[in-house]
């Protein structure tokens, strides 16, 4: 079988759907960010791979500049719409993927990444962003699964959503092998990321983490949005097959939820810090 390759159409149709089905970053992981590395407004940065800003928009308010790079112009349009929403004025757009930088964008103090670096080349990106961080940079890599709450048999106020017969109502569509924009990924992405960032030159990494645990209500609509934000269900996947797909994934949601609500604790941040 011939090794998965990223083309375009990764995400297509997904920008809207994650803005809405996505849980946002907390407020506390920017301050846990600010808090370790000593952040004062001062630098820029870059967030690679920054999809529809949401991670981007957070931290912006810590340097006095901020560009975010995606290879998806759906994605960069949102992005921008939603800077706009908030009156964010200090950050710029780059679309180009992250194995064409450094694309003349100069040096940054801080480079993220979110839910991005494993549909990269990681060891080309994580060598030539090194090469952009200043001496006292940092790179974050910031883990979190924001589609999808906590697993649990606690009692909530409505019920959890119902993600093990999502997968399979997917399956029934897409076929069991995960897909992901034209190819498939049998074996899901790939890991290793300590062994890459090492043999590129970093040092580390020191690991935060931003507990959170509360619980949020979600509604069938942001589930919805939730499953085509995903690489695996995105919009395209269906092609004729999306009003069926949807009309069953609603269906399925409307049985399963309570006053057309469901409810789930939010998980853990984990955020990786790497020296150049």
């Amino acid at each position: 079988m011939a090794a998965w390759e990223w083309d375009e159409s990764l995400y297509a149709g997904s920008a809207h759907h994650y803005s809405v089905g996505r849980l946002p970053y907390p407020p506390e992981l920017a301050d846990a960010i600010r808090t370790a590395l000593g952040l004062d407004g001062t630098g820029r940065l870059l967030d690679v791979g920054c999809g529809p800003g949401s991670l981007t928009l957070l931290l912006a308010p810590l340097f006095e500049a901020t560009v975010g790079v995606d290879p998806d112009r759906g994605m960069l349009a949102e992005a921008q719409r939603r800077a706009t929403e908030s009156g964010t004025t200090t950050v710029g757009w780059r679309h180009l993927r992250a194995e064409a930088l450094p694309a003349d964008l100069g040096t940054f103090r801080v480079a993220t990444f979110a839910q991005s670096f494993h549909w990269m080349d990681r060891p080309l990106v994580a060598r030539r962003v090194r090469e952009m961080l200043a001496p006292d940079g940092a790179w974050v890599h910031v883990s979190a699964n924001t589609h999808q709450g906590v697993d649990g048999d606690d009692r909530l106020l409505y019920p959890r959503p119902p993600w093990q017969r999502i997968t399979e109502l997917v399956a029934r569509y897409l076929g069991p092998i995960r897909r992901a924009g034209q190819g498939t990924l049998p074996s899901g992405t790939p890991g290793g990321e300590g062994e890459i960032m090492l043999a590129a030159g970093f040092s580390g990494p020191t690991r935060l983490t931003v507990e959170q645990g509360m619980v949020v209500e979600r509604s069938v609509d942001e589930l919805t949005a939730a499953v085509f934000s995903l690489s695996s269900s995105a919009p395209h996947l269906f092609a004729d097959q999306l009003p069926a797909f949807e009309a069953d994934l609603r269906d399925l949601l409307s049985a399963a939820a309570r006053d057309g609500l469901f409810a789930e604790r939010r998980r853990d941040v984990g955020v990786a810090i790497w020296r150049p």
